[in-house]
């Protein structure tokens, strides 16, 4: 599961850019918790807690805590604003999650044993078709990234779906087939088979 983290607030009566920028001013964010059939909430956040926990990473797929004077709210990250020089964060968009709800986010994906695959250590490339994989999930069983053995994947063999474990009640937003994430291409390059051409050309080498 995703790990979490906790941030303090406040709850935010000033609205529109002036009052944004005056909150900035003071080490501040405004942001916004909706969702979970509950009226909008404007709080504040403070800046420098904020930007450390987006720079650690899966800041999309993290459960939170929002602690706003004592009362504390569990709540995804759905979105946020940068500055469009400077990378400062401008505002961020929380939803309220509970144990019954069910998000679609972008999971990441990682590969592990590279150092003894046999494709590789043959030359072989490994082509990656999908970084993220979109998966519809329950809020409490978000992973932090799907894993793919590459063990004994061999110069020619393909990845697809499939080769990982998904947590219990999760399932990909595409449901048609059993899609390509990645595949092991000999040196300079190989034939993509059906599936990986049907994933529009995305393909990355990575290796």
């Amino acid at each position: 599961m995703a790990s979490s983290y906790e941030l303090k607030a406040s709850a935010r009566d000033r609205v529109g850019k002036g009052a944004a920028r005056a909150l900035r001013r003071e080490g501040l964010l405004p942001a916004v918790i909706y969702g979970d059939k509950k009226p909008a909430l404007p709080i504040t956040i403070p800046v420098k807690e904020t930007t450390l926990t987006l720079h650690k990473g899966g800041f999309l797929i993290n459960i939170g805590t929002i602690d706003i004077d004592g009362e504390k709210h569990q709540v995804i990250a759905k979105d946020f604003q940068l500055h469009p020089v400077r990378d400062d964060v401008l505002h961020v968009d929380f939803l309220r999650v509970s144990g019954n709800t069910t998000l679609t986010v972008d999971i990441p994906v990682t590969f592990i044993n590279e150092e003894t695959c046999p494709g590789l250590k043959k030359g072989g490339m490994l082509n990656v078709v999908r970084h993220t994989v979109e998966l519809i999930v329950p809020a409490n069983a978000i992973p932090e990234t799907l894993v793919f053995d590459l063990a004994k994947v061999e110069i020619g063999d393909t990845l697809h779906i499939s080769a990982t474990t998904l947590p219990e009640g999760a399932q990909p937003t595409i449901t048609d087939r059993d899609f390509t994430v990645a595949t092991l291409a000999a040196p300079g390059g190989g034939v993509q088979d059906d599936d990986e051409e049907a994933e529009g050309g995305e393909e990355e080498t990575s290796e």
